[in-house]
């Protein structure tokens, strides 16, 4: 016994002196923490933005922390991000990705091909494709619309505005893309949802491998049951489901995969797909809402519009600005690549550091550019027009150090890895806030209600969800 326990402490040290490391002249600054192996794990997944600024206000733009036995490279200069962004040799995408797959999903695509993958998206979700799905999801939309607030309602609903965006949004988007309607033996979607909301309140824990044994039991149980609640979409071109997603299980066959490892992919186009456009929606709502002067200009250029948002492409300049300042202060995904083999990573202020073979390397935009201060002047407040000019166009002009930037927002990811569906979430959330604002009495219960704060375990994995909910009261003013 004492020999087992001298042969396993023996076996510890060594793993540590193994994988323990000092900063060589041409690395970034290092930072270990104090705690070995463990390093910064715990305070970066408390609160990353937090953690980050304060390890930038010590180090610099570059720097590199361990975290549960990884060394990470965070790099906050965005004049810097193309060097990151635009090396696909050095710097890989896709394996940090199949650990989060496994880790979430339980799902593992040895033989997938994500640039053809990416490809059939662009064919079903740009073009010609792209008006059809915007028909389709303003149908699902207007009709669960009704269905939340009929004619004959008289009386104020109250409800959390982020369950009522969220909730209606991923009805929507469940039956657009994924058939419901035909699918599931006429399973409500509701009940997708309800399960949905389970999972999604599980995702960062399963992500970072922290979760409690009762928790990992619950997980299991609700991947299984939406697993089944999945198990016929996309399935044949009869199914209801969008024909990208028939095309998408067709690529998964090709591949290898079989019934069961599809079922979990669909899991992961489920979340991909519906996982931010609720939670954006909500945060928009919830800024005009509780800012008067921004919810009036937005009413004003919706009455002036003179197409349907379904016709064609609209211009709605004050909108558009109104949801990238909503994403700026709330969409916070981790762009994160490994370093598959060694690289001198040159920085735009001609300082050049060595980035190590093994090493992951993660940009995190929300902190730099989108909440810099020297980009964005009080970059805590939401600002409606603060992506238009005086004359009432866009705004593109942000700089930093004096020099114009490239990337002054970064909500959809940049580079071969942006996010395709882009134009349809806009659309998609365009819509919801039209439909709201136009046939609905909506308001806060509370006129001098604050925004929640967000949740800062949720750093990293896309948009960011409150602490909470805001409450509003609703009721349809005219016929929907």
């Amino acid at each position: 016994m004492i020999w087992t326990i001298f042969l396993l402490v023996q076996a510890v040290l060594l793993y540590f002196l193994l994988t323990d490391r000092t900063r060589s002249k041409t690395d970034p600054p290092l930072d270990k923490g104090v705690i070995p192996w463990l390093g910064h794990a715990l305070e970066f997944g408390k609160d990353a933005s937090k953690f980050l600024n304060r390890m930038k206000q010590k180090h610099g733009d570059i720097f590199t922390v361990r975290a549960a036995g990884r060394y990470v490279t965070v790099l906050l200069d965005p004049h810097s991000y193309d060097t990151v962004i635009n090396d696909s040799d050095s710097l890989d995408f896709t394996r940090y990705a199949q650990v989060l797959m496994e880790r979430i999903f339980n799902l593992q695509l040895p033989h997938h091909q994500p640039a053809k993958a990416k490809a059939m998206m662009k064919k079903h979700f740009l073009g010609m494709n792209l008006g059809t799905l915007n028909n389709t999801s303003s149908r699902h939309l207007r009709a669960l619309l009704k269905a939340e607030m009929p004619q004959n309602q008289k009386d104020w609903k109250e409800e959390g505005l982020f369950n009522l965006s969220y909730s209606l949004l991923f009805k929507a988007g469940y039956l657009t893309l994924f058939g419901g309607e035909q699918n599931n033996n006429g399973t409500d979607p509701s009940s997708v949802y309800e399960e949905y909301k389970k999972f999604d309140g599980l995702l960062t824990k399963l992500a970072r491998g922290t979760l409690k044994p009762e928790e990992k039991r619950t997980a299991q149980s609700v991947r299984q049951r939406l697993w089944e609640l999945l198990a016929p979409a996309g399935l044949t071109e009869d199914s209801g489901s969008s024909p990208w997603l028939h095309a998408y299980r067709q690529l998964l066959q090709e591949e290898g995969a079989d019934e069961e490892t599809q079922k979990k992919a669909v899991l992961m186009q489920l979340w991909a797909s519906q996982g931010n456009v609720g939670p954006a929606a909500f945060w928009l709502l919830g800024y005009l809402l509780t800012n008067p002067e921004a919810l009036a200009a937005v009413k004003r250029e919706m009455e002036t519009l003179e197409t349907s948002l379904l016709d064609g492409p609209v211009n709605t300049p004050v909108f558009d600005s109104a949801l990238d300042e909503t994403l700026r202060l709330t969409a916070a995904p981790f762009i994160t690549r490994e370093v598959v083999q060694e690289k001198t990573l040159h920085m735009a202020n001609g300082q050049e550091y060595l980035l190590r073979k093994g090493d992951r390397v993660c940009l995190f935009p929300f902190n730099s550019p989108q909440m810099d201060p020297e980009i964005y002047q009080e970059p805590q407040k939401f600002k409606y027009d603060r992506f238009l000019n005086d004359d009432g166009s866009v705004k593109r002009d942000f700089y930093k150090a004096g020099r114009r930037l490239k990337y002054y927002t970064m909500p959809w990811g940049a580079g071969t890895n942006g996010c395709v569906g882009k134009q349809f979430a806009i659309n998609t959330i365009r819509q919801f806030v039209y439909m709201l604002l136009t046939n609905c009495d909506l308001e806060l219960c509370d006129p001098n209600a604050p925004m929640p704060e967000v949740n800062a375990s949720r750093y990293g994995f896309g948009m960011l969800q409150p602490e909470g909910d805001l409450l509003v009261r609703y009721k349809p003013k005219s016929t929907l």
